[in-house]
């Protein structure tokens, strides 16, 4: 009897240091997997790549936006333009060197203000 008792206590002993072992991992886990997110996403959006899409998409709505001709679709393209903008650094060196795009930026916000 004291055999079974110990055997079945070892095997609980067990599986409560496993049980541990695992949350700890997983608790680990749900501390830093957020701070490292966040460090790949503000890596992934200082690079050179993410910058270069960002300024052709938004110089390609920009032209889309000068060749339409109706103005419900021009002020749906406004909408879309200014919604990608808001979320991107203006200020960026990239963005800069293009003034014509940061200046249409510009006159899409104020047009918007206006109406």
């Amino acid at each position: 009897m004291k055999t079974v008792a110990a055997i079945l206590g070892s095997l609980f002993g067990i599986l409560v240091l496993t049980w541990i072992f695992q949350g700890n991992d997983f608790f680990l886990y749900k501390i830093f997997a957020p701070r490292q997110e966040a460090v790949r996403r503000q890596v992934f959006e200082t690079s050179r790549a993410f910058n270069q899409g960002m300024v052709q998409e938004l110089q390609n709505m920009q032209f889309e936006y000068l060749k339409q001709k109706d103005l419900e679709a021009k002020s749906a393209l406004a909408d879309v333009i200014l919604h990608r903008a808001a979320g991107y650094n203006m200020e960026d060196p990239m963005l800069i060197r293009l003034t014509h795009t940061t200046e249409a930026i510009g006159e899409l916000k104020w047009r918007k203000c206006m109406s």
